[in-house]
Parts: C-alpha cells; structure tokens; sequence
C-alpha cells in the first residue's frame, strides 16, 4: 500500500500566449502525441500569468508547462515527455495520439 497521498495529475498544463514562435513549436508535438492537455493563454489569464511568474524568475516566460508541481520553462517536447514519465506516467496510459498524415496530404493521382 503506498503512503503516497500526492493526488495525480490528470491533464498536462501548457501556459502560453499569442504570437509566441516557441509556444507554437511545442504545441505542435504536444498535440500529436495525444496526452491530455489544457492550454491557458496567460493574456486572458492573470492568475496564469502570476503562476508562470511564479516558476519564471518573475517573467511571463512561455511556454511553461506543468506536469503535476513539476514546472518547466520552454521546454523541448523531449524533456516534456520525459517529466510525464517520471510525474505522472499514467497520462501516457490516456494518450490517444493523432494519426499520422502523410507529407502531401492533398496526393494528384495519374
């Protein structure tokens, strides 16, 4: 039986905002790999805004995603996945990747 009283995560929470470049690059990955997310646009948000300050030396940094109390700021989607594993593996159990499409989604038949 284990004493562990920590509850799981159930989502993954993925800060960020608009026309952020680096926000966009790990969305994408983020989505495809199927793990349950919930995104929060900290401009919307101003206690987002202050948990990511919180974790960002003061800065509204994104993105900043959490994994449990686990935080981490502009991650690569590696080392996301890495802290799903070690913090809560059973979202993995819950991912329902997106399929895969093909390079030229729209193919010309001859």
């Amino acid at each position: 039986m284990s004493t562990d009283q920590t509850p799981q995560p159930t989502e993954i929470e993925f800060y960020w905002r608009p026309g952020c470049p680096f926000c966009m690059a790990l969305r994408q990955p983020l989505r495809r790999s199927g793990l349950p997310v919930r995104e929060i646009n900290i401009w919307e948000d101003p206690e987002a805004a202050a948990r990511v300050r919180s974790v960002a030396d003061g800065n509204e940094t994104v993105p900043t995603v959490f994994v449990g109390e686990h935080a981490m700021v502009n991650p690569s989607f590696r080392k996301l996945e890495a802290a799903v594993r070690e913090h809560a593996p059973r979202l993995l159990e819950r991912a329902e990747p997106a399929p895969r499409r093909g390079i030229w989604p729209l193919r010309r038949r001859r």
